[in-house]
């Protein structure tokens, strides 16, 4: 604005009042009589001048309105964590639980010579050899006794199991694992060793392989002739 202001007080020339000399004029030399004159009618004219009304100032420019820049967005936050799964209600880590209720403790084992199984040394016990629960690969194998001493064990339920069937099983770190129940085999002990890379090897999709003895006495070693083998999927 000051510079328009000045340019325009550049270009604006002088306004000349009769009778007051000024830079640049050419008029011959007056009398006295004709200054005071002059001045009089001077006078005149700047009273004239004191009397008129001022031109109002242009109102000033307003300030730039400056439009802050919009809120970034807030941070989304991160996404909740899947919880662990709730291990079923009166079901300890580190046990299997049949569809009838039937528990168990597990017992990791390894192969005894000649790739037998040790068996439990508890009718609550059940000896767990092969593949870890969260495999992807292999059976995980759980054996336990049918009966100990007079007593039934949970396994017996085995021999009521049917395809369908839930079973649960909980790792020493509380994480639940399902199955469901997806094959039945009754095997003789005989042909148990000609099966067994069928029933219970590493390869294929995991499964959950539950083993007992059942069917007829038959004592000495072997005690009963048969096993029951289930299989159970993840479900």
């Amino acid at each position: 604005m000051l510079i328009v202001l000045i340019g325009a007080l550049s270009v604006a020339g002088p306004t000349r009042v009769e009778g007051i000399p000024f830079a640049g004029a050419t008029a011959p030399p007056r009398s006295l009589p004709d200054v005071r004159a002059a001045a009089a009618k001077s006078k005149d004219v700047l009273a004239d001048l004191t009397r008129a009304t001022p031109t109002a100032a242009p109102p000033p420019a307003a300030a730039p309105t400056t439009t802050a820049p919009p809120a970034a967005p807030p941070a989304a936050p991160p996404p909740a964590q899947k919880p662990p799964a709730k291990q079923p209600p009166g079901q300890r880590p580190g046990t299997v639980k049949l569809a009838h209720g039937g528990t168990a403790t597990l017992v990791r084992e390894e192969l005894g010579p000649g790739a037998t199984l040790p068996v439990p040394t508890s009718l609550r016990e059940a000896t767990w050899w092969g593949a870890g629960l969260d495999a992807s690969t292999g059976a995980t194998v759980l054996a336990g006794h049918v009966n100990w001493r007079g007593q039934t064990g949970p396994f017996a339920e085995l021999w009521d199991t049917r395809v369908g069937d839930a079973v649960t099983v909980v790792g020493a770190d509380g994480r639940t694992f399902a199955y469901r129940v997806a094959k039945i085999d009754t095997v003789a002990k005989d042909d148990l060793p000609v099966r067994a890379e069928e029933l219970f090897g590493q390869a294929g999709p995991h499964r959950l392989v539950l083993v007992t003895c059942g069917g007829r006495w038959v004592g000495g070693h072997d005690g009963y002739e048969s096993n029951q083998v289930v299989t159970a999927v993840p479900a």
